[in-house]
């Protein structure tokens, strides 16, 4: 699957829409890191990150049911990892309520919330948006960097 940089907003909010994930806290500066694959005129599944130095939050990862199983899921995965990679994050972050087998193949573990950075812990997404029963999950992108959270139930 292509994946692209800044897929536009309303494309992202009509996914996101579909898939009842929370779009409340989307501004226009948080499309800059956001990823589509598919179309760019009508992308199949979109991702994006929240950056906040060597820590970011992979958010609003979402895949049209009709495109699943495809590859576009770990495609945007990837293309995010490399992307804050590049930006020197060394550990990325997440929450989900419906995702956890599916990216824990992709090397994310089970984290306790209680650890989770300041950074991370401030987000909308973190702090109400997001169900408290939501699996907190963490992934080392340099593969020396082991946060105080990984192997945590949360």
């Amino acid at each position: 699957m292509r994946v692209f940089r800044q897929p536009a907003e309303i494309q992202v909010r009509r996914l996101l829409d579909a898939a009842k994930l929370p779009t409340a806290d989307l501004a226009a500066r948080h499309f800059e890191h956001f990823f589509g694959c598919g179309p760019e005129q009508a992308p199949r599944g979109a991702v994006g990150l929240e950056i906040y130095g060597a820590e970011a939050l992979l958010r609003s990862l979402v895949v049209e049911e009709t495109a699943r199983g495809q590859g576009c899921g770990k495609a945007l995965v990837a293309e995010a990892e490399r992307y804050a990679r590049d930006r020197g994050v060394r550990h990325m972050y997440l929450l989900t309520t419906s995702a956890s087998k599916f990216l824990e193949r992709l090397g994310y573990t089970p984290a306790a919330r209680d650890a989770a950075p300041a950074c991370i812990r401030f987000t909308s997404e973190f702090a109400g948006l997001c169900p408290t029963s939501s699996a907190f999950m963490v992934k080392a992108l340099d593969s020396g960097a082991q946060p105080a959270s990984a192997g945590g139930r949360g």
